[in-house]
């Protein structure tokens, strides 16, 4: 497969390093961060498919223009709009035209994920009570300084959307209910920590997301009334860990089982490698995880969408 990657920033040059020897060009706004500025100055028989890391702002003209070329799209998450329409249209298209349209969450190739995955699946946890989930960094001002990330919904749209989709991940037909929100604005105009909590049917969750981590964690508690998971931290800031703990009745030290990985991040190219898959066993275009979540944020932010601005 050819690819063309679209957005030259952190995610574009980890798209077009994994991409390696099938990257044929990039394309940023700023020629000097790529090969070109517009895609349309790329002969389309030069490429099958297109990485998009870009903005959320411009990615609905970008995408309906490349699939109109019939060209394959991976774009980085989320994807969402101030209408689900949109979404119902990029469908749409993608399925006239015969090309997939891919929205990217690596996390569901960290391996510790598809640990708890599984274990959830089994059941080994019992009935589950609650989840709680921490993803933080420290780019606060790295967010400040940049000319569109300090806007909008900030950290709840950048983070958080990795954490609802890791809850569609493990619990696919579940319904989830959004319950509350805290946002705060420490240092940013826009959010730069926040607290959201809902169920899952009868489970309580709690996600909290920050730029406010001075050292980049994740941690992960799973608790149900014959166990519990936990994944402490990822695999690109290693060592990652996932737990699992068997309840000993009526109290006492559970037995615990730990598997820890020392190794580099391997999400990015197990992604690419689905993406391909995809594309070779002729999927068709399914938007349902990203209109669930249109729907998870739209109740987050009370229909407010100025963040998409």
């Amino acid at each position: 497969m050819r690819v063309v990657v679209v957005g030259m920033g952190v995610q574009g040059n980890k798209r077009a390093q994994i991409a390696g020897k099938e990257l044929v060009a990039t394309i940023d706004i700023k020629a000097k961060n790529g090969d070109f500025d517009d895609i349309d100055k790329i002969n389309d028989q030069l490429y099958d498919a297109v990485l998009i890391c870009v903005p959320d702002s411009v990615k609905f003209n970008l995408i309906k223009k490349i699939l109109n070329k019939k060209k394959h799209i991976l774009v980085e998450k989320p994807l969402f709009f101030e209408n689900k329409q949109k979404l119902t249209i990029l469908q749409r298209v993608a399925n006239k035209k015969n090309v997939l349209l891919y929205t990217a969450y690596n996390h569901r190739f960290e391996p510790h994920f598809i640990n708890m995955k599984s274990s959830i699946e089994k059941k080994e946890f019992g009935k589950i009570y609650r989840i709680r989930m921490f993803y933080g960094n420290g780019t606060s001002l790295l967010v400040k300084n940049s000319p569109w990330r300090d806007k909008g919904a900030g950290v709840i749209l950048d983070i958080g959307s990795h954490l609802l989709d890791t809850l569609l991940f493990w619990f696919k037909d579940k319904k989830i209910k959004i319950i509350d929100i805290k946002k705060f604005c420490f240092e940013n105009s826009s959010p730069d920590h926040a607290i959201i909590t809902g169920k899952i049917n009868n489970i309580f969750f709690e996600l909290e997301v920050s730029l406010l981590s001075w050292r980049n964690d994740f941690i992960c508690d799973v608790i149900g009334d014959k166990g519990s998971g936990h994944i402490n931290s990822l695999c690109k800031w290693g060592p990652s860990k996932f737990i699992k703990r068997n309840r000993v009745f009526p109290a006492g030290k559970p037995d615990e089982k730990i598997i820890t990985l020392k190794q580099l991040d391997p999400t990015w190219d197990r992604e690419y490698l689905h993406f391909k898959k995809l594309i070779r066993c002729k999927t068709k275009t399914n938007l349902k995880n990203d209109d669930k979540i249109f729907q998870l944020f739209k109740s987050i932010l009370n229909e407010d969408h100025s963040w998409l601005k």
